[in-house]
C-alpha cells in the first residue's frame, strides 16, 4: 500500500465523499482519501479562469507588504548572523549599529519581495492546473525556484550593500553603491551571485514547498480554511527547517559577498576548501542559531502577513461578492 494522501477533487464523484471542503474558500466539495499518491494535492481545474494580471497584482501587494514587515522586525538578528559568519578565526563580533543599512535594504526588499510573490503565485497556480494533482509539490518547488530567480536580480545588489554595511565597511547605502561600483565595477554589486543562487533557489523552493504541502494537509484534515496564527505556525516551521538545512550555503554566500576587492576566495569551491582548511568544517555552520531563529520568526511573520494580505486584497476585488455568492450555490 502506498502512503495515504488527502486530495480535493471537484470533478470526480466516483470515490467516497468525506465532506465538501475547498481550501481556497473554506468550503467543502468532495473531500477524498487517495492512495498511491505521495503528496497532498488540490484540484484547481474547475476554478475560475486563470487571470494572470490579477494574480500578479495581488501577489506583488502581498509579497511587498510581508517582505518589508519581516525585514524591519528582524534586521538586528540578520546583522548579528552576518557578523558571526564574516568573522574569521576568533574575531570579535561588534554589537553596535545592528540596524545599519536598514533603509537602503528596504528599498531593495520591497520590490524583491513583491517580484518574488508576484512571479510565484501565477506560476504556482498555472502549474497546479497543468500538472497531475498528486504532483502539487513539484508545482510548489518549481514556482519557488522561478520566483527566486526573478527576484535575485534585485535581491543580490541589495544583499551585497546590506552585508557590507552590516560589517561596517560603509556608512550609508548610497556611499556603498558608489564606492563598490568605483572600486569593483558594476559587477561588484553582484558579488557572490552564483553562491546566492546556490543558496536561495533551493531555499525558496524547499521553504515554499514545505509550507504549501503542510498547509494543504492541515486544511484537508481540519476541513476548513486556516486562520492567521495557524498559517504563521506552519510558516515558522517551514522557515526554521529550511534555514538550518541551507546554513552552509549561507556562510559561503556571506564570505563571497563581503570579501570586496580583496578576492580572498576565487569562487564557491575555493571558498569551501579555504574555510574547511583554515577554520574546520564546523565553520560552515557559523550563525546557524541566529539564522534559524531569524528565518523561523521571519517565516511566521511573512506567511501570516502574506495570507492575511492576500485575503484582504481578494475581498476587495470587484468580483469578490459575485464569486462568493456563486460558491454558496455550488
Amino acid at each position: 500500500m502506498g502512503p495515504l494522501t488527502l486530495a480535493v477533487d471537484s470533478k470526480s464523484s466516483s470515490m467516497a465523499s468525506c465532506g465538501n471542503f475547498h481550501p481556497s474558500n473554506g468550503k467543502v466539495q468532495n473531500l477524498h482519501l487517495e492512495r498511491n499518491s505521495f503528496f497532498a494535492s488540490v484540484s484547481t481545474r474547475e476554478d475560475k479562469p486563470f487571470d494572470f494580471l490579477r494574480i500578479l497584482f495581488e501577489g506583488v501587494i502581498a509579497g511587498g507588504t510581508a517582505g518589508v514587515i519581516v525585514e524591519t522586525a528582524l534586521y538586528p538578528i540578520d546583522t548579528i548572523k552576518t557578523r558571526i559568519q564574516a568573522a574569521q578565526g576568533g574575531g570579535k563580533i561588534i554589537w553596535k549599529g545592528l540596524y545599519s543599512g536598514l533603509a537602503g535594504n528596504l528599498a531593495g526588499v520591497l520590490p524583491a519581495s513583491a517580484m518574488f510573490v508576484g512571479v510565484y503565485e501565477p506560476t504556482k497556480q498555472k502549474l497546479l492546473k497543468i500538472l497531475p494533482e498528486n504532483l502539487s509539490a513539484v508545482a510548489h518547488l518549481t514556482a519557488g525556484a522561478i520566483g527566486g530567480l526573478a527576484a535575485s536580480l534585485i535581491r543580490v545588489p541589495t544583499e551585497v550593500v546590506k552585508q557590507r554595511m552590516q560589517t561596517r565597511q560603509f556608512a550609508s547605502a548610497p556611499d556603498a553603491v558608489r564606492l563598490i561600483v568605483s572600486r569593483e565595477g558594476f559587477k561588484g554589486l553582484y558579488a557572490g551571485y552564483g553562491s546566492f543562487l546556490l543558496r536561495d533557489l533551493p531555499f525558496d523552493a524547499i521553504q515554499f514547498c514545505i509550507y504549501e504541502q503542510l498547509r494543504i494537509g492541515y486544511m484537508l484534515a481540519a476541513k476548513r480554511d486556516l486562520n492567521d496564527p495557524e498559517n504563521a505556525i506552519i510558516g515558522a516551521f517551514a522557515g526554521a527547517l529550511t534555514g538550518a538545512i541551507t546554513t552552509p550555503l549561507d556562510v559561503i554566500k556571506t564570505r563571497l559577498m563581503v570579501q570586496g576587492s580583496a578576492n580572498q576566495y576565487k569562487g564557491i569551491f575555493d571558498c569551501v576548501q579555504t574555510i574547511v582548511r583554515e577554520e574546520g568544517p564546523p565553520a560552515l555552520l557559523k550563525g546557524i542559531g541566529p539564522r534559524v531563529l531569524w528565518i523561523g520568526i521571519g517565516g511566521s511573520i511573512f506567511f501570516g502577513v502574506l495570507e492575511s494580505t492576500k485575503r484582504f486584497v481578494a475581498q476587495r476585488r470587484p468580483d469578490h461578492d459575485q464569486f462568493a455568492d456563486s460558491s454558496k450555490q455550488d
